[in-house]
């Protein structure tokens, strides 16, 4: 989760240096290009028995979803920093908390419902709304947040009968496929360092999403999800080293709270699936 949590986070770096020269289109079409080019090397042979599924609508939704919560990403890393843009997407584990009720049709207690609501009170100290603090980045990081949670509840629907595997080439190709369509009307030539930077965020995409996957496969979520926090780290690390970009106090205690909220929704899953298997 850590190694995985630094190359997102590379990504998020690459991303924004490309937003100066480079329309958000074509910055997701390379991210998830090169991410495809990766898998093929990786998977070889066994890459084209990856894209049978028993799920392609779902599949197909959750790429989508995907798609559009990159593209809100990369538009919002343009207005606001790295940090400030980590901090926001704390709040999907929180989300995806409150739409598994719903969605997943999963019992959600009084006490991880609180904690929902603390998660959500610390986005609002980062984004203080009616101060006009980088409104429009937030905005965009949240709609980012919204398509990040349908796109992790979608990928628990399809766990039944996918594997990881599979479902990560969906996660590629469907950003390949739509990107493809789009990009050609936002092209701009790019240079050789912009190639560098492309192929970097995409490898990079790959690895990283790898390295989540083989998280959860190694250990149970409530005990590697904490160590997605260290997102917030790397990326005010790689902000202020790339970009001088410092993280203010309101983004710092914003972060704490929804981390804190975080943390003890996972603390509350370890009880209940403890208390489920004690009956």
């Amino acid at each position: 989760m850590l190694l995985g949590c630094l190359f997102l986070a590379g990504v998020n770096v690459c991303a924004k240096s490309l937003t100066a020269s480079y329309s958000i289109p074509q910055i997701a079409w390379a991210r998830y290009t090169f991410h495809m080019l990766l898998l093929v090397v990786v998977f070889n042979w066994k890459f084209p028995g990856l894209i049978k599924t028993t799920h392609l609508g779902w599949q197909s939704f959750r790429s989508a979803m995907m798609v559009i919560a990159t593209a809100c990403y990369f538009t919002g890393i343009s207005y606001i920093t790295l940090a400030d843009a980590s901090a926001l997407m704390f709040v999907v584990p929180i989300m995806v908390t409150a739409f598994s009720a719903p969605f997943l049709k999963e019992r959600v207690g009084i006490r991880r419902w609180i904690g929902v609501m603390c998660g959500f009170i610390g986005a609002m100290i980062i984004i203080r709304p009616g101060f006009g603090v980088m409104q429009a980045g937030a905005l965009f990081m949240i709609g980012s947040a919204i398509s990040q949670t349908l796109y992790q509840l979608i990928t628990r629907r399809v766990s039944d009968t996918d594997s990881p595997a599979t479902s990560l080439v969906y996660s590629a190709l469907g950003g390949v496929v739509i990107m493809s369509a789009v990009a050609p009307f936002y092209w701009t030539q790019p240079d050789l360092q912009a190639w560098g930077l492309m192929v970097l965020m995409g490898s990079s995409a790959g690895v990283g999403h790898f390295c989540l996957i083989k998280s959860f496969t190694s250990a149970t979520a409530p005990t590697v999800a904490p160590y997605f926090y260290s997102h917030l780290i790397w990326s005010a690390l790689f902000g202020f080293a790339v970009f001088g970009n410092v993280p203010d106090l309101w983004t710092l205690t914003g972060a704490a709270v929804i981390a804190s909220s975080g943390l003890y929704i996972y603390h509350r899953e370890r009880v209940r699936r403890a208390e489920a298997a004690g009956d």
